[in-house]
């Protein structure tokens, strides 16, 4: 009775986070219809169950559902990245292969080979009801507009009303709220030998494996993690949960009061990471390391959880926020940050550097800021953001609610830009620091494979004759560099630029040269030289200061900390 009562469920962060796409879902992707797809998969033997390969999925989806193939593939690989459990060596040859595959045919042909798991494919597909319009929610509400919110910050854009990306509670509501229908989605239908009991409609073990997809749970308070089909079938569980030995399937109406009698908030989620995490101590450039605080700004707050979270399980629940860092400069590389799901919330006129492998990273509400990332294995989600710079290596990216941001990408995937967006602008990665390549390979991303300039736009928002993003104007372009000392073998950046980019790059490195050489020619004597170069200076930084760069060079006064434990 004891472990019993210790038992604890919830709601994972991540396949809400960064599966649920924060737009309206396509019409076609209701309930009715993706139970539809369970059927359908079943009938069509191996291709389809217990695993559904890419090209079943995309008949479904292109002949049945009439989504785009552009869609159904983003879809698809989106699960599957959150499925993932290649290692990143076997992420690597994949994206080799399709590289030099000579032909479409064989693209496709490879794409084809793909395959999740259908359960999991089905619940990834259904929450993204996340974000459907609700009239009735609407009219209970008493809202003018059903789940679309105008607002001063973002005048004549459309945008969910808040993003949902950082809200556990609301994870769980709707989980708690949907859950006949998801589990509906695991339910055996007739003939499948699972009918007719007297107990009711019934789930296999692997239904209800499949279901940790969305669900993670506990037998001792959060001290370890257990797959949630071995502890609904535990012994003293199994009155509860409904699992029978002897058909070796679970009683849905007996475990659907099980999973909301066992449901909690996630442990590990923000919520929890404010509460009774750890506040990291990372020195904001200015401080000089002494821990006192400026004057002039409120400075702003990070924490994690690393503290409170088993070792094995670290990987999609360490996390780390940063919330209103405001006017700093932050620059780090640590153990801590390393595979960490980052959050970065409500950062004004800063300039961050994270540089360390991550595993997901969430950039919102922010404004006028520069982030620079180390290689990110699974999503970078920006969301109602204003004038953001992102440099970023990432397996994927997708936009929501931003204006006037940058994004300098390398990434294997389409960059997908949702509703709320305007005037976003593509352009290549174009840095790099010593451990840049080593961190690629950990995560498993190579230079080879870029996708930033082919955008994928999904929402209702969109149109051809007014797009909301353009590629950066080559004349415009420059490198970036990344002002700290470390170790390491990468000495430029990754695959290097485009041909265009480079050329112009180039022809900027010969004007200087060419201009240094009229100097050195001209004769000055060494008085002339003396005032020539006070007035270069002076001029310099009387450009700084009017361009807003000052501060930036100012606040670079700390070293990286790339040897401190958090």
């Amino acid at each position: 009775m004891s472990l019993t009562r210790s038992i604890r469920v919830w709601v994972k962060a991540e396949p809400f986070s960064y599966g649920a796409l924060p737009v309206a879902p396509h019409p076609k992707l209701t309930h009715s219809n993706i139970k539809k797809i369970v059927i359908y998969a079943k009938n069509k033997g191996s291709p389809g169950f217990p695993n559904i390969s890419y090209s079943v999925w995309k008949h479904i989806a292109c002949n049945k559902l009439h989504l785009s193939e552009d869609l159904a593939w983003m879809y698809f690989s989106l699960c599957h990245l959150l499925c993932d459990t290649k290692y990143p060596v076997e992420r690597l040859e994949w994206d080799e292969t399709y590289l030099t595959a000579e032909s479409r045919s064989t693209r496709d042909d490879l794409r084809s080979r793909l395959c999740v798991d259908t359960y999991k494919f089905v619940l990834f597909l259904y929450i993204q009801q996340l974000f459907r319009v609700s009239l009735r929610a609407s009219l209970v509400a008493g809202d003018e507009w059903p789940s679309m919110t105008s607002s001063s910050e973002f005048e004549g854009r459309s945008t969910p009303r808040g993003t949902k990306s950082l809200d556990d509670h609301g994870h769980m509501v709707f989980v708690l709220s949907h859950l006949p229908e998801i589990l509906e989605l695991l339910t055996e239908h007739e003939g499948s030998g699972q009918q007719g009991l007297a107990s009711g409609p019934c789930m296999t073990e692997r239904a209800v494996d499949a279901l940790g997809f969305l669900l993670a749970g506990s037998m001792d308070k959060f001290k370890t993690l257990s797959p949630l089909k071995d502890i609904a079938s535990l012994q003293t569980v199994q009155s509860s949960s409904g699992y029978s030995k002897m058909t070796r399937a679970f009683t849905v109406r007996l475990f659907q009061t099980w999973i909301k009698d066992c449901l909690v908030q996630n442990p590990f989620g923000i919520s929890a990471c404010i509460a009774t995490g750890m506040r990291l101590s990372w020195p904001f450039a200015g401080e000089e390391g002494k821990g006192d605080v400026p004057a002039r700004s409120k400075r702003g707050k990070i924490a994690t959880n690393a503290n409170i979270i088993p070792k094995e399980h670290m990987k999609g629940n360490k996390m780390i926020i940063m919330s209103q860092v405001s006017k700093e400069t932050i620059a780090r590389s640590s153990k801590t940050l390393e595979l960490s799901s980052m959050k970065i919330h409500r950062s004004h006129h800063s300039y961050l550097y994270l540089l360390s492998p991550l595993r997901s990273v969430t950039i919102e509400k922010c404004r006028n800021t520069t982030v620079v990332l180390g290689p990110v294995e699974s999503c970078v989600h920006l969301s109602n953001c204003e004038n953001v710079t992102v440099i970023a290596v990432c397996r994927s990216i997708m936009v929501s609610g931003c204006t006037l941001c940058t994004l300098h990408l390398l990434t294997p995937t389409r960059p997908v830009l949702l509703s709320g967006n305007d005037t976003i602008l593509l352009a290549p990665y174009h840095t790099f620091y010593p451990q840049l390549e080593e961190h690629m390979s950990l995560v498993g991303i190579s230079a080879s494979l870029n996708h930033w300039d082919q955008p994928l736009c999904v929402g209702p928002d969109h149109r051809d004759e007014t797009p909301i993003w353009e590629i950066m104007p080559v004349q415009e372009f420059f490198t970036f560099t990344v002002p700290f000392d470390m170790e390491g073998p990468t000495k430029s950046i990754p695959g290097g630029l485009p041909s265009r980019h480079q050329k112009a790059v180039g022809q900027r490195h010969k004007e200087i040269d060419r201009w240094q050489k009229m100097v050195k020619d001209a004769g000055l004597t060494r008085d002339q030289r003396k005032e020539f170069q006070g007035l270069v200076e002076t001029r310099f930084h009387v450009w700084l200061s009017e361009m807003g760069h000052k501060k930036e060079l100012d606040s670079l006064v700390l070293p990286l900390q790339s040897q401190g434990k958090r």
